[in-house]
């Protein structure tokens, strides 16, 4: 006779073994196999190992991921992505919390709004980017067209043409398009929290910044460290709209991590380089996984 204990444990395997298998497939081996071809100078053509190995397939360790780290390219990639995430956090995240503050309350008018300010998340991403390469568009962009009445005739507004406007025009795209996502995860918070409070605190005599300042955002919480993960994680991994706007260019002004392992991996066919470009995205990632638990785990122990 099996005890409880270990009945439950058998059941719980046998609902997890599905996924588990499913997650080695999909998940584990795809990096372990990304780590091996790392170690390798390999074009993706032909077999990697063998009689059949492509002449120019070599064994060259860690040089690939040596080259990586010294490569002035990869630290411009992965400061734009720090870029994005500081960016994101102290003006994307405000703007979708100050906005969810305000149309919380479910009326048509605040329904209404949400679903405009949450259409641009639905939009695919290369669409998005194609859409505003057009407003951007030093011609006939709807963005050249507005700022010409402000400045003598001639003046250019190439945005996506110059290293130095770039990054920052791409970016308004990023907070245009992701933000709706933040607000609706925050409206979905806010309604969790009772209206009792509320009535409370205005009975009290709060005012409504006191109320959201000092009651409803401390409540908010762990809505807002959920945000804080996903907002993080999906700067690490900016790829599309970044593509789509100009493929990181002019002179890599707008590269991130995902664009630079692109275009070794898939556009110059060095899959040895862009595998280990990979292994090092998903060391940083994990990295900061950990750490982010480790200190949200210490906070609420």
């Amino acid at each position: 006779m099996l005890t409880n204990k270990k009945q439950n444990f058998l059941t719980a395997m046998a609902f997890l073994i599905v996924p588990l298998i499913l997650f080695s497939f999909f998940v584990v081996f795809p990096v372990f196999r990304a780590a091996f071809y790392g170690l390798f100078k390999w074009n993706g053509m032909g077999a990697l190992l063998g009689p059949n190995a492509g002449r120019k397939t070599k064994f060259v360790g860690l040089d690939n991921f040596k080259q990586i780290l010294t490569d002035p390219i990869f630290w411009k990639a992965f400061t734009n992505n720090v870029k994005i995430i500081i960016l994101s956090l102290i003006i994307e995240l405000p703007i979708a919390l100050i906005i969810a503050l305000n149309i919380a309350s479910k009326t048509k008018t605040n329904v209404a709004l949400r679903t405009i300010y949450f259409i641009p998340y639905v939009v695919s991403e290369v669409v998005a980017g194609t859409v505003w390469m057009f407003i951007y568009s030093p011609y006939y962009g709807i963005a050249n067209s507005f700022l010409a009445s402000f400045f003598p005739p001639g003046t250019d507004f190439a945005f996506l043409g110059r290293p130095e406007t770039v990054f920052n025009a791409i970016f308004v795209v990023v907070i245009w398009k992701y933000f709706g996502l933040y607000m609706i995860l925050y409206i979905a918070g806010l309604q969790g929290i009772s209206d009792d409070i509320r009535e409370a605190a205005a009975i009290d005599g709060a005012s409504p910044l006191q109320l959201n300042l000092f009651i409803i955002i401390p409540l908010l919480v762990p809505t807002i460290v959920v945000t804080l993960f996903f907002c993080i994680i999906g700067s690490l991994q900016t790829f599309d709209i970044i593509w789509a706007m100009g493929k990181g260019d002019p002179v890599n002004s707008a590269e991130t991590m995902v664009t630079y392992l692109y275009k070794f991996g898939f556009r110059r066919t060095q899959m040895g380089y862009g595998s280990a470009t990979a292994i090092v995205i998903f060391a940083i990632c994990v990295t900061f996984n950990a750490v982010y638990q480790k200190l949200i785990n210490g906070k609420t122990e």
